[in-house]
């Protein structure tokens, strides 16, 4: 937060000026400016009391930004990975397949973000396509889709990190009857070839930007000629619990940037940022171009980085719930899909910070929320005057 509030005042010069943030988009203003509220009292906070000591405690509101405030991301992690693990995961082995493009076609997916969705579909078509060819039947996989627009070195860098089914429903099981009766209507797919899914994936893409009209047929076909085209798919990484593929899930939709590789040299007005295994490669740039690479990452309003595809997807999720069809050997539905309740904010610290809010030092009596401001953005005044007031 130092870095981005000693930074404010040269911030949107640069991010109009300089060619590392591109173009200046409103809402990176906007959560910029919540980031820098977040945990301030002044903008809204909760009061804590133990009921026998009477000591109290107040607890900030928090700004609850999307990929940039690396305390609320974490939060949304933990929520998010023990929905994911509880309520929406088959009880099947998973496989984690990325997928990368080539450094000269990133900056289209710079300046037009909505491709990066195109860009998903594209990945898991060539997806659904290798498994046609390898089983000869069409095969409907669970997909959790996370699209990324950061690397390791907090730069340009769209990845899309997919955890998927080893395998899929074949096109018999379409019918709900025949997946309750076929405990082997899931057909298991042991490994990926990686290379072949890599020219699958390269194709799609390079045909849906000459069909875009983005780059031209000959650029596309020169591509596929050099040896090594750019384009990337790693599928290594297994999982064969539900607590693995949440591991897996978590580490996909993670932070741009952890805090503990990050130094601000204030003197010289830098900012490093260790990278790379265990952090042993670092790199200082200005803070100015710094605060460009991080907020450059943030979504646009709307804008959906995780995607549910094949068995997760929502339609299919909702047509089971609606059928309420009886579970499979593969557990295909454990029970009646329901909503878990959220666990609260108390909860969250718990995992996040490993420290208990509610717990008082100086009494074996727990604490309770015993007076709150409504949880909303106010004016800065009108919660000055409330904090003024304890």
């Amino acid at each position: 937060m130092k870095t981005v509030s000693s930074g404010s005042t040269g911030f949107v010069v640069l991010r109009r000026e300089a060619n590392e943030g591109g173009f200046f988009r409103p809402i990176v203003k906007e959560v910029v400016e919540r980031y820098l509220d977040c945990g301030n009292p002044r903008c809204g906070f909760a009061r804590i009391r133990c009921p026998d000591c009477r000591d109290e405690r107040l607890l900030m509101f928090s700004c609850r930004t999307r990929g940039f405030c690396p305390s609320c991301h974490a939060k949304r992690i933990e929520e998010w990975g023990e929905w994911m693990r509880e309520t929406l995961l088959l009880d099947v082995p998973h496989r984690q397949v990325v997928f990368t493009i080539p450094k000269t076609l990133r900056i289209f997916f710079k300046y037009k973000r909505r491709l990066l969705g195109d860009l998903c579909r594209r990945a898991l078509r060539a997806l659904t396509r290798y498994f046609e060819v390898v089983t000869g039947s069409a095969l409907t996989p669970g997909v959790i889709a996370a699209i990324q627009t950061f690397g390791d070195r907090v730069n340009l860098h769209p990845p899309l990190h997919f955890l998927v089914t080893k395998g899929g429903t074949d096109a018999t099981a379409a019918s709900p009857v025949l997946m309750n009766m076929s405990a082997d209507v899931f057909q298991k797919i042991p490994r990926i070839d990686d290379s072949r899914l890599t020219e699958i994936f390269a194709r799609e893409v390079l045909t849906f930007l000459a069909g875009r009209e983005i780059l031209s047929p000959e650029w596309a076909e020169r591509i596929l000629s050099w040896r090594h085209t750019g384009f990337n798919v790693h599928s290594l990484v297994r999982t064969k619990t539900k607590p693995e593929a949440e591991r897996v899930g978590k580490d996909i939709i993670r932070p741009l940037l952890a805090l503990e590789r990050l130094t601000f040299l204030e003197p010289e007005g830098k900012v490093g940022y260790r990278w790379g295994r265990d952090g042993a490669e670092q790199e200082t740039m200005d803070y100015l171009e710094f605060i460009a690479r991080v907020t450059s990452p943030i979504p646009d309003k709307g804008q959906v980085m995780v995607r549910y595809h094949g068995l997760y997807a929502n339609a299919h999720r909702g047509k089971v719930k609606k059928a309420s069809w009886s579970p499979s050997a593969l557990r295909m539905v454990e029970e009646e899909l329901r909503r878990l309740p959220s666990k609260g904010w108390a909860e969250m610290i718990r995992k996040v910070y490993e420290v208990d809010p509610m717990a008082c030092p100086d009494s074996e009596a727990s604490r309770r929320t015993d007076e709150a401001l409504p949880e909303m953005r106010r004016p800065c005044s009108t919660h000055g005057v409330a904090l003024a007031a304890l």
